[in-house]
C-alpha cells in the first residue's frame, strides 16, 4: 500500500514537472478589478461580487462565476488564444497541482491602483497584496517543481493587469468634493496615480513578470452607469473623458520610459479605451444594437443600481455592447482580444499578442 501511494506520488510530482516543460503553453497571470476577475471576490465578505443571477447565464455552465460578465471575460479569451484552460481565482480551493501550473487570477472587483479606492467596498485584495499573493503563489510551484523550473514559469509566463478605471469612478469622482478631488486638480491626479501605477509595475518586474500586457481605462464617461447620472441627451460626461484622456497617453508614456530603463519590452500598452470608443461611435458597424444601455439593469440606459433577477434583462446578449452599468459584454470581450491579438500600433505598443507569441515560440 505504502509502495502503491509512493508510485502515484512520484507520478502527479513528474506530471507537474512535464507541465512547465519548454512546449508547453505558457501560464498566464492577471491582476487587477472587475473588468478581469473570474471570482476572488466570491470568497470574500465584500458587496463588490457578481456571484448572483444573471451573472453568467451565457457562461458554459450557465451560472454565475464570479466575473462581472453574462459569460467568458477578457482573461478567459486571452487563455483560449494561448491555448489553454481559463486561470482559476487564487482564492480557489481547487488551485492545487497541476491546474497552479495554468496560472492564477489574482484580481479582485472594486481595487485601483490607490489604497483608498473601492473603500465602500471594505474587503477587497488591493493590488499590493495581489502581488503578494503572486509571491506566495510562487513558492507553493517551487515546492512542485523546483525553484529552476518556478523560475522559467513566471518569466516566460504572460501576464494582464488592469487597473485605473475605479481610481476615477470609485475614488476622485465617486462623490462632489471627494477627498481626492480636494487634494489634487485632475491634471496633478493623473500625474500621482501615473507615478504611484510605476511602482506597482517595477514591483511586479522585481518578481518575476517579464511579458505584462497593460490596459488603459476605457471611455469612462461613455459607460451606461455614467450615462444614467451625468448625461442629458445620452452624450458621454466630458469629465470622465477627460480624466480617461489624460491618463491613457501618460500610462503609454511611462510604459515606454520603464522598457529603455530595462532595456527589453516588458510592458506592452493595450488601448483599451480606443476598442470601446469603436464600438460607442459605430456600433451598428461591429453587430451590435446598442453601446448606450446596458443588457440588464434600470432606470436610464439601464445604468442605475446593479444588475439582479430584479433587473431589466436584454434577450440577445450579443446586441449590446454593455453587458451590466460598468462592464463590457461577452461578444465585447472577445471583440477586444481580437484587438489585443492582432491590433495595429493604434490599439497595441509596441506589439501585439500575435507577434509576442511568435516571439515565444522561436526562442
Amino acid at each position: 500500500m505504502a509502495t502503491s501511494l509512493a508510485l502515484m506520488v512520484l507520478g502527479v510530482v513528474m506530471a507537474l514537472a512535464a507541465g512547465g516543460a519548454e512546449g508547453a503553453p505558457r501560464a498566464f497571470f492577471v491582476f487587477g478589478d472587475s473588468l478581469v476577475d473570474n471570482g476572488n471576490n466570491n470568497y470574500l465578505a465584500t458587496s463588490a461580487r457578481a456571484d448572483t443571477p444573471p451573472y453568467g447565464i451565457d457562461y458554459p455552465t450557465r451560472t454565475p462565476t464570479g466575473r462581472f460578465s453574462n459569460g467568458y471575460n477578457i482573461p478567459d479569451f486571452i487563455s483560449q488564444e494561448l491555448g489553454s484552460e481559463s486561470t482559476l481565482p487564487y482564492l480557489s480551493p481547487e488551485l492545487t497541482g497541476r491546474r497552479l501550473l495554468v496560472g492564477a487570477n489574482f484580481a479582485s472587483a472594486g481595487i485601483g491602483i490607490l489604497n483608498d479606492t473601492g473603500i465602500q467596498f471594505v474587503n477587497i485584495i488591493r493590488i499590493y497584496r495581489q502581488l503578494e499573493y503572486f509571491e506566495e503563489y510562487q513558492q507553493r510551484v517551487r515546492a512542485l517543481i523546483g525553484a529552476a523550473r518556478t523560475k522559467r514559469l513566471v518569466n516566460g509566463a504572460l501576464v494582464l493587469i488592469t487597473l485605473g478605471g475605479n481610481d476615477f469612478v470609485n475614488n476622485y469622482y465617486l462623490v462632489p468634493f471627494s477627498a481626492r478631488s480636494r487634494q489634487f486638480a485632475l491634471p496633478e491626479y493623473v500625474k500621482y496615480l501615473i507615478s504611484e501605477y510605476e511602482k506597482i509595475l517595477r514591483r511586479l518586474h522585481d518578481i518575476g513578470a517579464r511579458r505584462v500586457l497593460v490596459t488603459g481605462t476605457g471611455p469612462l464617461g461613455c459607460v451606461p452607469a455614467e450615462l444614467a447620472q451625468r448625461s442629458r441627451n445620452g452624450e458621454c460626461s466630458a469629465q470622465l473623458q477627460r480624466a480617461a484622456s489624460l491618463f491613457n497617453p501618460r500610462l503609454v508614456q511611462m510604459l515606454g520610459r520603464l522598457n529603455r530603463e530595462i532595456g527589453s519590452q516588458v510592458f506592452i500598452g493595450v488601448n483599451t479605451r480606443q476598442m470601446h470608443l469603436d464600438f460607442i461611435s459605430n456600433p451598428q458597424a461591429f453587430g451590435f444594437v446598442t453601446s448606450k444601455v446596458a443588457c440588464c439593469g434600470q432606470g436610464p440606459y439601464n445604468g442605475l443600481g446593479l444588475c439582479t433577477v430584479a433587473s431589466n434583462l436584454c434577450p440577445d446578449r450579443d446586441a449590446y455592447a454593455f453587458w451590466d452599468p460598468f462592464h463590457p459584454s461577452e461578444r465585447a470581450n472577445k471583440l477586444i482580444v481580437q484587438q489585443i491579438m492582432s491590433g495595429s500600433s493604434k490599439y497595441m505598443h509596441p506589439m501585439n499578442l500575435s507577434t509576442i507569441l511568435a516571439l515565444h515560440s522561436s526562442n
